[in-house]
């Protein structure tokens, strides 16, 4: 089946729109590429701060499609021609990116049923935790998107965070009695 045939993009319950399989997709299918402009890491930079800024300072959500390649390179996606950037991402997700000779590939995960949203990871850095909000409803999700292998790290950092928000409000409300 050609790959245009495996997906459409329709409205989604995550972020406005996403893409859903048009059939049934086996695991370890080849499913899309995420294509764009290749950029250097510098210009990288300075477009993901001028498309996060909006003129009047406040952050957009999710508007930056870059994704990294290499040390070296990222892609830029935010091009019509990229339906993959409208796969958004899950903390429980049913596929997977790869980069093979410089290009990125979407894969399945699992088997995926005819009518389900295409899910991948996109692997943040807790470092910017904040900036990335979740909610995807995952069991999994912590409520921050960041790669799998922080999450256990974050939910360590949440958990202190609540603490110290807890016992900051029994201290006031002891000051207030």
């Amino acid at each position: 089946m050609a790959k245009s045939k495996l997906y459409q993009i329709s409205k989604s319950s995550l972020h406005g729109k996403g893409v859903f399989a048009r059939t049934d997709i086996t695991k370890d299918t080849k499913i899309i590429e995420y294509v764009g402009e290749r950029i250097t890491k510098k210009e990288s930079q300075r477009l993901a701060e001028t498309q996060l800024n909006s003129s009047n300072g406040r952050k957009s959500k999710g508007q930056v499609y870059i994704f990294e390649i290499n040390k070296r390179y990222d892609i830029d996606g935010n091009i019509p021609q990229n339906k993959a950037r409208r796969i958004n991402h899950s903390c429980s997700p049913n596929c997977v990116s790869f980069i093979e000779k410089g290009k990125i590939w979407i894969y399945s995960l699992k088997k995926i049923s005819e009518g389900d949203e295409l899910t991948y990871d996109y692997g943040f850095s807790i470092d910017t935790y904040e900036e990335h909000p979740c909610a995807c409803g995952s069991r999994k999700c912590l409520g921050y998107i960041v790669r799998k292998e922080d999450r256990p790290k974050l939910k360590r950092l949440l958990e202190k965070k609540k603490e110290k928000e807890k016992a900051k409000k029994a201290k006031k409300a002891k000051q207030t009695n």
